[in-house]
C-alpha cells in the first residue's frame, strides 16, 4: 500500500454559521446613517424591519419626529407612518427582558401602541432611556419597547435630525410640537456588508 492511498481525505469545508447580526445603511438627505440590527437576538423585530427595507417600502419616507426632553436626550422617529401601501401587518413584541437589549444612546427601537401593534415606524435614541426598557415590577403595560439594533455609523447625523426645526402645532396629543418641518427624508434603505 502507498502512502497516497493511507492519507486521509481533505475535510469538506463547512459553511460558517450565519452573523447574528445584519447592517443596513439609511442614506437621507442630512448623511449617512448606519445601523447594526440584532438578528440573533430579536429575530422577529430585525426580520420585520428587513422587510421593509428589502421591499424598499422606506425608501422616500421621512424622519418625521424628534422628541426632545433635553439638549441630548429624546429620540428620533421615522416611518411609514400606516401608509396603505407602505405598512406591513403588525408583529409579535419582543420585550427587552426577553432579548437582553437596552435602550441605550443610538439604540433602534420599534414604536407601537399596545404589545404586538408594532408594524412600521422606528424610533433611535438620543441617549440612555432605561425608562422604554420593559419592567415586571411596574404597573400596566410593562413590556416597554423592542429595541433590536444600534446606530455603528452616522450619530453625528441623528443628532443633525434630532436639532431640526419643528412646527409648533402639528402633531396630535404628545407629538404636538414634535413634528419636523420639513422632514429629514431617506433617499434609500439597504443591507450593506460590515466594514
Amino acid at each position: 500500500m502507498t502512502l497516497a492511498a493511507q492519507a486521509t481525505p481533505a475535510p469538506v469545508p463547512v459553511s460558517p454559521p450565519p452573523p447574528a447580526t445584519v447592517r443596513v445603511a439609511l442614506d437621507t438627505t442630512e448623511g449617512r446613517i448606519v445601523i447594526e440590527l440584532e438578528k440573533g437576538r430579536a429575530p422577529i423585530t430585525t426580520a420585520n424591519f428587513l422587510k421593509y427595507v428589502d421591499q424598499k417600502r422606506l425608501d422616500g419616507i421621512g424622519f418625521y419626529r424628534t422628541a426632545k426632553a433635553g439638549p441630548h436626550f429624546g429620540f428620533v422617529q421615522f416611518g411609514v407612518q400606516n401608509a396603505p401601501k407602505r405598512v406591513l401587518p403588525p408583529i409579535k413584541h419582543e420585550p427587552t427582558t426577553l432579548t437582553g437589549l437596552k435602550h441605550l444612546d443610538g439604540t433602534i427601537s420599534i414604536a407601537r401602541y399596545a404589545p404586538g401593534t408594532a408594524n412600521g415606524d422606528f424610533t433611535i435614541m438620543v441617549g440612555d432611556q432605561p425608562s422604554l426598557d420593559a419592567d415586571p415590577s411596574a404597573p400596566g403595560d410593562n413590556q416597554g419597547y423592542a429595541a433590536f439594533g444600534h446606530v455603528v455609523e452616522g450619530m453625528d447625523v441623528i443628532q443633525k435630525i434630532f436639532d431640526s426645526p419643528t412646527s409648533p402645532t402639528a402633531g396630535e396629543g404628545v407629538m404636538r410640537g414634535q413634528m419636523i418641518v420639513p422632514p429629514i427624508l431617506i433617499k434609500t434603505a439597504r443591507r450593506v456588508a460590515a466594514t
